[in-house]
């Protein structure tokens, strides 16, 4: 990693996967170097202006000021300076707060980003129904509080912010009776960082080693591999269940050892990338789907060192049983299992009402 400092705050407001309704996703994000009265990106929806006012009274200074030590804000204005939302799906552990505060949001109209079919499920909610029509696509529709502005995975970046730009990935949440299901993953960059920082955050994933007809996650990491660790030093990726969780009861999730054996195709695009930027040759012409078996894993050794990686999305149990909660337990499993791998990358625990800097 460079030597110019973060590029980026973020605070936690919620970052479990349910059923506890307190503490669902939800980040709220701003250039390290600016003050959060100057915008704010909310990255995910799930819970915000209420569980955020229960963490204020916990901690009033959770988003001290530059300016001021003794600066406080209150749940609502801190929801005023938000300038966009960044929704990676329209599930309602990813959305419930967005729908159920945007009559009363303060501030300028504020975007919501995210794929078509994202958006197009946020129609079937703003309907006049299940909530009052909030949102349009028109940019001259003042009256309504929310623009719908989509991303399109074109391999370009979109400027979202004043100096953030992100680039979208799809990647697969499951299959409904419907069909596949769309997630997506994040690739959001500080153009004004002299090095142009950024990290990776997931939605909610499916391992590819369950959709190999249609593998989505392998695109993220052969983006990614090039810019691990100088430029791309942090992922925030779910791990829903502890480990022994049977495949077919995923849900479209991860659990420990998918985690980890996700993260070794990460290591061995990133060993390719290193080969033919030296000279080495360049990377096997592969389906998407392969595998590559002649990366060893002395090879892979290290590889991700300097990483840090945050699980988000765990799911807590709905009784309480014997032992550590289950987001202690899961970090800890991922923990162990990429410690054996001896990949090198430090693995974190996303929690409520974090303040976190990279």
């Amino acid at each position: 990693m460079d030597d110019y400092g973060p590029a980026f705050a973020l605070v936690c407001v919620g970052s479990g996967g349910g059923p506890l309704e307190s503490d669902l996703s939800g980040y709220l994000l701003k250039p390290y170097k600016e003050e959060w009265d100057a915008g704010i990106i909310a990255l995910e929806a799930g819970s915000g202006q209420g569980t955020l006012h229960r963490l204020l009274q916990q901690e009033p200074d959770l988003f001290k000021t530059q300016r001021s030590a003794t600066q406080t804000y209150s749940a609502s204005e801190i929801y005023t300076f938000v300038r966009c939302f960044l929704i990676t799906h329209a599930h309602l552990d990813h959305i419930s707060s967005l729908v159920i505060s945007t009559g009363s949001f303060g501030g300028p109209r504020k975007r919501v980003y995210g794929h078509k079919e994202m958006l197009e499920d946020l129609e079937g909610i703003y309907n006049w129904r299940a909530w009052p029509n909030l949102a349009s696509y028109d940019e001259n529709d003042e009256d309504f509080k929310l623009l719908y502005s989509p991303l399109v995975p074109n391999g370009k970046y979109h400027t979202v912010f004043p100096d953030i730009s992100v680039q979208i990935v799809p990647i697969n949440h499951g299959t409904t009776d419907v069909g596949p299901y769309s997630s997506s993953a994040f690739f959001i960059r500080s153009d004004s960082h002299p090095s142009k920082r950024e990290f990776l955050f997931f939605g909610d994933v499916e391992p590819d080693s369950i959709t190999s007809a249609t593998p989505k996650i392998i695109d993220v990491w052969r983006k990614a591999a090039p810019m691990i660790p100088n430029t791309l030093s942090t992922i925030f990726i779910e791990c829903s269940w502890p480990s022994g969780r049977p495949d077919d009861m995923l849900h479209g999730h991860l659990s420990p050892e998918h985690l980890r054996d996700e993260l070794v195709v990460l290591a061995t695009e990133i060993y390719h990338s290193r080969r033919s930027s030296s000279g080495g040759g360049s990377r096997p012409k592969r389906k998407r789907q392969k595998r590559n078996p002649s990366v060893s894993a002395d090879e892979l050794r290290g590889l991700l060192t300097g990483v840090r990686i945050y699980i988000i999305h765990c799911k807590e149990q709905s009784t309480q049983v014997e032992g550590p909660p289950t987001r202690e337990l899961i970090v800890g499993q991922v923990r162990a299992l990429v410690q054996t791998a001896g990949l090198g990358a430090e693995i974190l625990s996303a929690e409520q009402g974090m303040y976190i800097t990279f």
